[in-house]
């Protein structure tokens, strides 16, 4: 289990130009009815101004009950789209509802939003501002074909978007106004879509990417999937992620229309 901390954006120097007022955290969800009530919980106490959703992504338990119970706003999937899907559906509510960033956060409790108020900082010089875990803070590891995966990936991205970044597969993301505007009309929905085509289509798009160092805590619940043929699965569908990510053709840059 994760401990909850104090209200940390009080403390924490967030950028002037950042409102939080029209910063949505969005927490993508499947079946974690036992951790989004700690993990709102914790958001609410450290962005006390920020708006929540949680976007249930198909879930067959009471994600969407205890979300709501917990003062969250709720969008519910009727099928089970993934992450890409879920947070395309966050960054289209982001854009109806007036919200100019959107912060990507799990709902299994890795991801502490104590960090958030760092985040926001670098979009004063950034359009999309990474949670990195291989960038000197935590303990966080990574082994075998997934790390070797990791850090290829890495290479690629860094020389398309012209940017040292050391971890691209990271869900811990906040987007500026380009970025939320540019997702809600054209975010990827496959396989790693929501990490490593979204980095690609934003540099394609002339978005500025950075990364900022944070430190991973363990899942809250449930069983990560660290068998070595899952790794091996894993770099197999990731590599082929990225190569359909580097052929397709750079997005119109037309803007989601809000109704």
């Amino acid at each position: 289990m994760f401990a909850l901390k104090p209200p940390l954006v009080r403390l924490l120097d967030v950028s002037d130009s950042v409102d939080l007022r029209r910063v949505l955290i969005v927490l993508p969800a499947l079946n974690e009815e036992h951790n989004i009530e700690k993990v709102i919980a914790e958001v609410k106490a450290a962005l006390p101004d920020a708006g929540v959703l949680v976007v249930d992504d198909g879930s067959t338990d009471q994600t969407s009950l205890r979300a709501r119970e917990s003062g969250a706003r709720v969008a519910r999937l009727a099928v089970n789209l993934g992450v890409g899907g879920a947070m395309r559906t966050g960054f289209r509510y982001a854009v109806r509802n007036g919200f100019d960033v959107v912060v990507q956060v799990d709902s299994d409790g890795q991801h502490n939003p104590a960090h958030v108020p760092e985040l926001l900082r670098e979009l004063d010089r950034a359009d999309i501002v990474i949670g990195a875990r291989f960038a000197g803070k935590g303990d966080y590891k990574a082994r075998g074909p997934r790390r070797w995966a990791m850090k290829l990936f890495a290479v690629v991205i860094s020389a398309i978007s012209g940017t040292k970044l050391t971890d691209v597969t990271s869900g811990f993301k906040a987007s500026g106004p380009r970025a939320v505007r540019l997702f809600a009309a054209h975010y990827p929905a496959e396989y790693l879509g929501d990490t490593l085509e979204a980095l690609v289509m934003a540099a394609r798009a002339d978005l500025k990417i950075v990364q900022v160092p944070v430190e991973m805590r363990v899942r809250a619940g449930g069983t990560p999937s660290t068998s070595p043929v899952k790794s091996a699965v894993y770099l197999l569908r990731a590599t082929l992620a990225l190569t359909l990510a580097l052929v397709r053709r750079k997005p119109k840059t037309g803007s989601f229309e809000a109704a």
